[in-house]
């Protein structure tokens, strides 16, 4: 077995492999340009490891990696003008760069392709893939109306906000880990086992991704730091933050999540010191390790049935210490 940079590297070769330069040019352009800002390729690279770790031959499962991958842009430029977010990667959103409508075509040209991928392996398990596939389509929708509610709702609980970042990312990586095994035709046991990991490690991911988005350098974040912050998001910073706050804390907080100033900058800065002032850095690193302590449990399980697997271990500690 392998560590999670070869797996990244055929998921970089899987991609490659898929067409993106048909015509209208104007419609593929933005597809590119998504495609090559980068990226960490985690959930092809997942799905890659998970074939092989099964005994299947990883190239096997290139068209459903290169799938996932697209798909997984394709919500980050949906996601990215819903939220009037500018900046990604490091780089202008592709919204900002060309429009909206053009953002929301090639956007749903990636999601087609998504799913023409899936198609493209000689496994007998293609049924179960696009099953699958649409599920967590679906799942991924579900999560991120869930995310735009809570803009609007006042009474948004923690538990909600978990079930949430369940829908909205951790499937996602969940369903590449069973996607490879699927290819490999692995049994149930395992793909559950697989599937249980990847929901552990992405809750954790994303509780990571929450705290980077407000405590993490722009520089290496590769996006505008304190945007959920500025957007209202109703993350586990701030409803932890709600929960622990003496009612000064409270009111203040509110009253920020109920505005939209034009330069957010003295908003962004007071509501992250409320946060540091009520401990919340460490009430998001004690719920990442116990997810975390989740994903070491199944990890166990699989690599009891089938061996080490440095890529998925090195998965898990990437949730716990990532700057990006």
């Amino acid at each position: 077995m392998h560590d999670l940079d070869h797996y990244s590297a055929l998921a970089a070769e899987a991609l490659a492999a898929v067409g993106l330069h048909g015509q209208p040019d104007g419609l593929y352009e933005p597809v590119r340009y998504i495609m090559a800002l980068g990226g960490k390729r985690l959930r092809p690279a997942m799905a890659l490891a998970a074939c092989e770790l099964c005994g299947g031959d990883p190239k096997v499962a290139y068209g459903p990696a290169a799938g996932l991958e697209l798909f997984h842009n394709f919500t980050l430029l949906h996601d990215d003008i819903m939220d009037a977010a500018p900046i990604r990667r490091g780089q202008p959103t592709v919204h900002v760069r060309w429009d909206a409508n053009r953002a929301i075509l090639s956007g749903d040209t990636m999601f087609a392709l998504a799913g023409r991928s899936l198609l493209d392996t000689p496994t007998d398990a293609i049924p179960e893939l696009l099953r699958l596939f649409f599920d967590t389509a679906v799942e991924v929708c579900e999560g991120q109306q869930m995310d735009m509610d809570f803009e609007h709702r006042d009474d948004v609980s923690v538990e909600e906000y978990l079930e949430m970042i369940r829908l909205k990312t951790a499937v996602l990586i969940a369903a590449s880990l069973r996607t490879g095994a699927l290819v490999a035709r692995a049994g149930e046991p395992l793909c559950r086992e697989l599937y249980a990991f990847g929901i552990a490690a992405g809750m954790a991911f994303q509780l990571q991704d929450d705290y980077l988005d407000t405590f993490g350098d722009e520089r290496t974040f590769g996006k505008q730091s304190g945007g959920d912050i500025t957007a209202n998001k109703k993350t586990f910073l701030y409803l932890k933050a709600l929960e622990l706050a003496e009612p000064s804390h409270k009111e203040r907080l509110l009253q920020h999540y109920q505005s939209q100033p034009l330069d957010p900058s003295e908003k962004i800065l007071e509501v992250s010191s409320i946060f540091r002032a009520l401990d919340i850095p460490s009430e998001v690193r004690g719920l990442m390790q116990d997810y975390h302590e989740q994903a070491m449990k199944h990890l166990a399980m699989i690599e009891a049935a089938r061996g080490p697997s440095p890529a998925l271990q090195e998965f898990a500690r990437k949730v716990m210490v990532r700057e990006r």
